[in-house]
Protein backbone atom coordinates (compact mmCIF):
# COMPACT_ATOMS: atom_id res chain seq x y z
CA UNK A 1 0.00 0.00 0.00
CA UNK A 2 0.92 3.33 -0.93
CA UNK A 3 1.11 6.02 1.86
CA UNK A 4 1.57 9.96 0.75
CA UNK A 5 1.81 12.93 2.82
CA UNK A 6 0.79 15.92 1.14
CA UNK A 7 1.72 18.96 1.59
CA UNK A 8 -1.53 21.21 -0.33
CA UNK A 9 -1.93 24.97 -1.81
CA UNK A 10 -3.79 26.28 -4.09
CA UNK A 11 -1.41 26.34 -7.37
CA UNK A 12 0.84 23.75 -6.49
CA UNK A 13 1.08 20.60 -3.70
CA UNK A 14 4.61 18.61 -2.65
CA UNK A 15 3.59 14.80 -1.78
CA UNK A 16 5.98 12.34 -0.02
CA UNK A 17 5.71 9.08 -0.57
CA UNK A 18 6.25 5.56 0.65
CA UNK A 19 5.47 2.03 -0.16
CA UNK A 20 4.70 -0.10 2.71
CA UNK A 21 5.59 -3.53 0.54
CA UNK A 22 8.85 -2.84 -1.18
CA UNK A 23 10.19 0.36 0.74
CA UNK A 24 10.31 2.95 -1.84
CA UNK A 25 10.03 6.25 -1.21
CA UNK A 26 9.81 9.49 -3.18
CA UNK A 27 8.89 13.49 -3.08
CA UNK A 28 7.76 15.40 -5.90
CA UNK A 29 5.83 19.05 -6.27
CA UNK A 30 2.76 18.58 -8.38
CA UNK A 31 1.52 22.23 -10.12
CA UNK A 32 -2.15 21.91 -10.44
CA UNK A 33 -2.47 24.30 -13.68
CA UNK A 34 -0.54 21.69 -15.64
CA UNK A 35 -2.55 18.84 -14.80
CA UNK A 36 0.39 17.00 -13.11
CA UNK A 37 -1.65 16.37 -9.70
CA UNK A 38 -4.64 14.77 -11.37
CA UNK A 39 -1.51 12.70 -13.44
CA UNK A 40 -0.36 11.35 -10.73
CA UNK A 41 -3.08 10.24 -8.53
CA UNK A 42 -4.71 8.35 -11.40
CA UNK A 43 -1.24 6.76 -12.16
CA UNK A 44 -1.36 5.12 -8.80
CA UNK A 45 -1.93 1.24 -9.42
CA UNK A 46 -3.64 0.41 -5.89
CA UNK A 47 -5.64 2.55 -3.96
CA UNK A 48 -3.31 4.73 -1.59
CA UNK A 49 -3.52 6.36 1.65
CA UNK A 50 -3.25 9.92 1.30
CA UNK A 51 -3.00 12.49 4.57
CA UNK A 52 -3.08 16.74 4.23
CA UNK A 53 -3.58 19.04 6.47
CA UNK A 54 -7.49 20.90 6.81
CA UNK A 55 -7.11 23.86 4.20
CA UNK A 56 -9.14 25.76 2.19
CA UNK A 57 -9.85 25.35 -1.70
CA UNK A 58 -8.97 21.77 -1.94
CA UNK A 59 -13.08 20.34 -2.50
CA UNK A 60 -11.56 19.28 -6.03
CA UNK A 61 -8.89 17.11 -4.82
CA UNK A 62 -11.07 15.42 -2.50
CA UNK A 63 -13.43 14.54 -5.12
CA UNK A 64 -10.58 13.60 -7.49
CA UNK A 65 -9.36 10.86 -4.83
CA UNK A 66 -12.59 9.99 -4.18
CA UNK A 67 -13.57 9.00 -7.21
CA UNK A 68 -10.11 7.31 -7.91
CA UNK A 69 -11.26 5.06 -4.53
CA UNK A 70 -7.78 6.72 -2.94
CA UNK A 71 -8.17 7.07 0.99
CA UNK A 72 -8.25 10.69 2.19
CA UNK A 73 -7.33 11.93 5.87
CA UNK A 74 -7.12 15.17 6.78
CA UNK A 75 -5.58 16.37 9.89
CA UNK A 76 -6.02 19.43 12.13
CA UNK A 77 -3.36 21.69 11.27
CA UNK A 78 -2.50 23.48 14.77
CA UNK A 79 -1.90 19.75 15.95
CA UNK A 80 0.24 18.57 12.45
CA UNK A 81 2.52 21.97 13.07
CA UNK A 82 2.68 21.54 17.27
CA UNK A 83 4.28 18.47 16.22
CA UNK A 84 6.92 19.70 14.29
CA UNK A 85 9.82 21.01 16.27
CA UNK A 86 12.78 21.75 13.95
CA UNK A 87 12.83 25.53 12.84
CA UNK A 88 13.32 24.66 9.15
CA UNK A 89 9.91 24.82 7.43
CA UNK A 90 9.42 24.06 3.56
CA UNK A 91 6.81 22.24 1.39
CA UNK A 92 8.88 19.11 1.59
CA UNK A 93 9.56 18.82 4.56
CA UNK A 94 5.83 19.67 6.12
CA UNK A 95 4.69 16.52 3.29
CA UNK A 96 7.47 14.61 4.95
CA UNK A 97 6.17 15.06 8.44
CA UNK A 98 2.94 14.76 7.82
CA UNK A 99 4.44 11.06 6.15
CA UNK A 100 5.74 10.64 9.30
CA UNK A 101 2.56 11.05 11.35
CA UNK A 102 0.94 8.80 8.72
CA UNK A 103 3.22 5.85 9.55
CA UNK A 104 4.38 6.38 12.68
CA UNK A 105 0.24 6.37 13.64
CA UNK A 106 -0.08 9.93 15.32
CA UNK A 107 -1.64 11.40 12.34
CA UNK A 108 -4.50 13.87 14.08
CA UNK A 109 -7.14 13.23 11.90
CA UNK A 110 -10.65 15.27 11.77
CA UNK A 111 -13.84 14.40 10.52
CA UNK A 112 -14.98 15.14 7.34
CA UNK A 113 -18.40 15.92 5.93
CA UNK A 114 -19.81 14.21 2.67
CA UNK A 115 -20.65 15.67 -0.74
CA UNK A 116 -23.83 16.12 0.22
CA UNK A 117 -23.63 18.12 3.01
CA UNK A 118 -20.83 19.93 1.67
CA UNK A 119 -23.28 21.07 -0.60
CA UNK A 120 -25.89 21.84 1.70
CA UNK A 121 -23.50 24.15 3.35
CA UNK A 122 -22.65 25.76 0.62
CA UNK A 123 -26.41 26.87 0.30
CA UNK A 124 -26.87 28.26 4.05
CA UNK A 125 -23.40 30.16 3.40
CA UNK A 126 -24.45 31.83 -0.03
CA UNK A 127 -27.70 32.52 1.76
CA UNK A 128 -26.02 34.30 4.61
CA UNK A 129 -23.68 35.85 2.49
CA UNK A 130 -26.26 37.64 0.52
CA UNK A 131 -28.32 38.54 3.57
CA UNK A 132 -25.46 40.37 4.92
CA UNK A 133 -24.77 42.34 1.61
CA UNK A 134 -28.65 43.10 2.15
CA UNK A 135 -27.94 44.94 5.69
CA UNK A 136 -25.75 46.79 4.17
CA UNK A 137 -27.65 48.18 1.48
CA UNK A 138 -30.46 48.67 4.34
CA UNK A 139 -27.56 50.27 6.66
CA UNK A 140 -26.88 52.79 3.75
CA UNK A 141 -30.81 53.92 3.22
CA UNK A 142 -30.91 53.87 6.98
CA UNK A 143 -28.34 56.65 6.78
CA UNK A 144 -29.95 58.83 3.88
CA UNK A 145 -33.13 58.74 5.93
CA UNK A 146 -31.66 60.28 9.14
CA UNK A 147 -29.24 62.72 7.32
CA UNK A 148 -32.93 63.87 6.31
CA UNK A 149 -34.66 63.76 9.80
CA UNK A 150 -36.14 60.99 9.73
CA UNK A 151 -36.28 57.93 12.09
CA UNK A 152 -37.75 55.35 12.00
CA UNK A 153 -35.92 51.92 12.45
CA UNK A 154 -37.26 48.70 11.51
CA UNK A 155 -40.34 50.60 10.54
CA UNK A 156 -38.74 51.91 7.52
CA UNK A 157 -38.92 48.83 5.51
CA UNK A 158 -42.65 48.46 5.84
CA UNK A 159 -44.95 49.74 3.21
CA UNK A 160 -45.79 53.42 4.28
CA UNK A 161 -42.10 53.58 5.51
CA UNK A 162 -40.81 52.94 1.87
CA UNK A 163 -42.82 55.60 0.92
CA UNK A 164 -41.93 58.20 3.16
CA UNK A 165 -38.08 57.24 2.00
CA UNK A 166 -39.20 57.20 -2.04
CA UNK A 167 -40.70 60.67 -0.88
CA UNK A 168 -37.71 62.73 0.74
CA UNK A 169 -36.31 65.32 -1.12
CA UNK A 170 -32.89 64.71 -2.08
CA UNK A 171 -29.90 65.98 -4.14
CA UNK A 172 -29.68 64.76 -7.51
CA UNK A 173 -26.82 62.26 -6.69
CA UNK A 174 -28.18 61.57 -3.05
CA UNK A 175 -31.39 60.54 -5.17
CA UNK A 176 -29.34 58.52 -7.69
CA UNK A 177 -28.34 56.81 -4.81
CA UNK A 178 -31.17 56.11 -3.14
CA UNK A 179 -32.82 54.93 -6.48
CA UNK A 180 -29.95 52.51 -7.08
CA UNK A 181 -30.09 51.11 -3.36
CA UNK A 182 -33.82 50.51 -3.40
CA UNK A 183 -32.92 48.65 -6.51
CA UNK A 184 -30.53 46.60 -4.98
CA UNK A 185 -32.52 45.78 -2.19
CA UNK A 186 -35.43 44.02 -4.08
CA UNK A 187 -32.43 42.25 -6.17
CA UNK A 188 -31.23 40.58 -3.16
CA UNK A 189 -34.78 39.87 -1.92
CA UNK A 190 -35.70 38.56 -5.34
CA UNK A 191 -32.46 35.90 -4.75
CA UNK A 192 -33.01 35.35 -0.82
CA UNK A 193 -36.63 34.83 -1.09
CA UNK A 194 -36.11 31.00 -3.38
CA UNK A 195 -32.94 30.39 -0.91
CA UNK A 196 -34.90 30.58 2.48
CA UNK A 197 -37.56 28.27 0.66
CA UNK A 198 -34.90 26.11 -0.14
CA UNK A 199 -33.60 25.99 3.78
CA UNK A 200 -37.30 25.39 4.76
CA UNK A 201 -37.37 22.20 2.51
CA UNK A 202 -33.97 20.61 3.44
CA UNK A 203 -34.88 21.19 7.36
CA UNK A 204 -38.19 19.86 7.55
CA UNK A 205 -36.80 16.62 5.22
CA UNK A 206 -34.01 16.42 7.89
CA UNK A 207 -35.16 13.75 11.09
CA UNK A 208 -32.70 15.38 13.36
CA UNK A 209 -33.61 18.87 11.57
CA UNK A 210 -37.18 18.67 13.02
CA UNK A 211 -36.10 17.79 16.37
CA UNK A 212 -34.21 20.70 16.59
CA UNK A 213 -36.93 23.12 15.93
CA UNK A 214 -39.36 22.05 18.57
CA UNK A 215 -36.97 24.09 20.45
CA UNK A 216 -38.35 27.70 20.48
CA UNK A 217 -36.35 30.30 18.71
CA UNK A 218 -34.55 27.73 16.78
CA UNK A 219 -36.30 27.98 12.95
CA UNK A 220 -35.02 26.18 9.89
CA UNK A 221 -31.93 27.79 9.23
CA UNK A 222 -30.34 27.58 12.50
CA UNK A 223 -31.58 23.98 13.18
CA UNK A 224 -30.35 22.58 9.21
CA UNK A 225 -27.12 25.01 9.88
CA UNK A 226 -26.53 22.76 13.15
CA UNK A 227 -27.14 19.06 12.17
CA UNK A 228 -24.55 19.88 9.36
CA UNK A 229 -22.45 21.62 11.47
CA UNK A 230 -22.32 19.35 14.38
CA UNK A 231 -22.46 15.92 12.02
CA UNK A 232 -22.26 12.66 13.64
CA UNK A 233 -23.09 13.78 17.40
CA UNK A 234 -21.49 10.80 19.06
CA UNK A 235 -18.00 12.69 17.88
CA UNK A 236 -18.47 14.52 21.27
CA UNK A 237 -19.12 12.91 24.66
CA UNK A 238 -20.19 16.09 26.72
CA UNK A 239 -21.72 19.57 26.05
CA UNK A 240 -18.84 20.79 26.80
CA UNK A 241 -16.76 19.21 23.89
CA UNK A 242 -19.82 20.58 21.58
CA UNK A 243 -19.36 24.37 22.63
CA UNK A 244 -15.81 23.99 22.38
CA UNK A 245 -16.02 22.78 18.88
CA UNK A 246 -18.58 25.44 18.06
CA UNK A 247 -15.17 28.13 19.84
CA UNK A 248 -18.33 29.08 22.70
CA UNK A 249 -15.97 28.64 25.61
CA UNK A 250 -13.99 30.94 27.40
CA UNK A 251 -10.20 31.04 26.23
CA UNK A 252 -8.17 29.97 29.78
CA UNK A 253 -4.22 30.46 31.10
CA UNK A 254 -4.03 28.58 34.23
CA UNK A 255 -1.13 27.50 36.18
CA UNK A 256 0.41 27.55 39.88
CA UNK A 257 -3.49 27.03 41.40
CA UNK A 258 -4.26 30.02 39.15
CA UNK A 259 -7.72 30.38 36.84
CA UNK A 260 -7.29 33.08 34.33
CA UNK A 261 -10.53 33.22 32.35
CA UNK A 262 -10.50 35.56 28.74
CA UNK A 263 -13.51 36.26 26.15
CA UNK A 264 -14.75 33.27 23.77
CA UNK A 265 -11.93 31.29 21.78
CA UNK A 266 -14.33 31.46 18.86
CA UNK A 267 -12.72 28.74 17.25
CA UNK A 268 -15.12 27.41 15.37
CA UNK A 269 -17.57 27.71 12.49
CA UNK A 270 -18.44 31.75 12.84
CA UNK A 271 -21.30 31.56 10.93
CA UNK A 272 -23.08 28.93 13.08
CA UNK A 273 -22.38 30.74 16.56
CA UNK A 274 -23.91 34.27 14.92
CA UNK A 275 -27.33 31.85 14.39
CA UNK A 276 -26.69 30.99 17.80
CA UNK A 277 -26.94 34.29 19.24
CA UNK A 278 -29.29 34.93 17.12
CA UNK A 279 -31.96 32.07 18.24
CA UNK A 280 -30.44 32.45 21.66
CA UNK A 281 -32.19 35.85 22.09
CA UNK A 282 -35.37 34.58 19.98
CA UNK A 283 -35.61 31.65 22.80
CA UNK A 284 -34.89 33.98 25.33
CA UNK A 285 -38.40 35.58 24.79
CA UNK A 286 -40.35 32.22 24.16
CA UNK A 287 -38.93 29.58 26.48
CA UNK A 288 -39.42 30.76 30.67
CA UNK A 289 -35.98 29.14 31.58
CA UNK A 290 -34.11 31.07 28.95
CA UNK A 291 -35.57 34.56 30.06
CA UNK A 292 -35.13 33.79 33.78
CA UNK A 293 -31.32 32.92 33.28
CA UNK A 294 -30.90 35.53 30.70
CA UNK A 295 -32.16 38.38 32.88
CA UNK A 296 -30.59 37.10 35.82
CA UNK A 297 -26.83 37.30 34.31
CA UNK A 298 -27.76 41.04 32.47
CA UNK A 299 -27.38 42.06 36.41
CA UNK A 300 -23.91 41.08 36.78
CA UNK A 301 -23.01 40.85 33.08
CA UNK A 302 -22.50 43.04 30.24
CA UNK A 303 -25.64 42.06 27.62
CA UNK A 304 -23.59 41.40 24.99
CA UNK A 305 -22.22 38.25 27.13
CA UNK A 306 -25.47 37.25 28.63
CA UNK A 307 -26.44 36.60 24.90
CA UNK A 308 -22.75 34.90 24.29
CA UNK A 309 -23.97 32.99 27.54
CA UNK A 310 -27.26 32.04 26.10
CA UNK A 311 -26.00 30.99 22.78
CA UNK A 312 -23.56 28.76 24.31
CA UNK A 313 -26.60 27.32 26.56
CA UNK A 314 -29.04 26.54 23.59
CA UNK A 315 -25.63 25.01 21.69
CA UNK A 316 -25.52 22.27 24.51
CA UNK A 317 -28.97 21.77 24.87
CA UNK A 318 -29.43 21.11 21.23
CA UNK A 319 -26.14 19.19 21.40
CA UNK A 320 -27.97 17.15 24.10
CA UNK A 321 -31.81 17.00 22.27
CA UNK A 322 -30.08 15.52 19.32
CA UNK A 323 -27.74 12.79 21.40
CA UNK A 324 -30.85 11.64 23.46
CA UNK A 325 -33.50 11.82 20.06
CA UNK A 326 -35.77 13.99 22.72
CA UNK A 327 -37.61 17.14 21.50
CA UNK A 328 -38.02 20.12 23.54
CA UNK A 329 -40.46 19.63 26.36
CA UNK A 330 -38.95 16.56 27.20
CA UNK A 331 -35.30 17.70 27.08
CA UNK A 332 -36.42 20.68 29.48
CA UNK A 333 -38.11 18.56 32.21
CA UNK A 334 -34.49 16.04 32.13
CA UNK A 335 -32.98 19.12 32.65
CA UNK A 336 -34.51 19.78 35.47
CA UNK A 337 -34.47 16.51 37.26
CA UNK A 338 -31.42 15.74 38.97
CA UNK A 339 -31.52 11.98 38.16
CA UNK A 340 -29.90 12.92 34.88
CA UNK A 341 -28.00 15.75 34.64
CA UNK A 342 -27.85 16.69 31.14
CA UNK A 343 -26.62 20.16 31.36
CA UNK A 344 -24.34 19.44 34.48
CA UNK A 345 -22.49 17.08 32.25
CA UNK A 346 -21.41 19.70 29.98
Amino acid sequence: MMIIGCDFHPSWQHVCWVETETGETGEQKLVHGAGEAQRFYRSLRSPALVGMEATGNCHWLVDLLAELGHELWVGDAAQIRASYVRQQKTDKRDAAHILKLLVEGRFPRIWMPSSEVRDLRQLLLHRAKLVMIRSRVKNELQHLAMNKGMQRGCRLWSEAGQKLLRDLPLQPWAGRRREDLLALMAMLDRQIDPLDAAVTQAAQGDKMARLLMTQPGVGPITALAFVLTMGDIKRFPRGKQAASYLGLIPREHSSGGRQKLGSITKQGNRMMRSLLVEAAQSAVRYDPGFRKEYAHRCHQKPKAVAKVAAARKLAVRLYWMLRTNTPYPEVVRIESSPRVPLVGAS
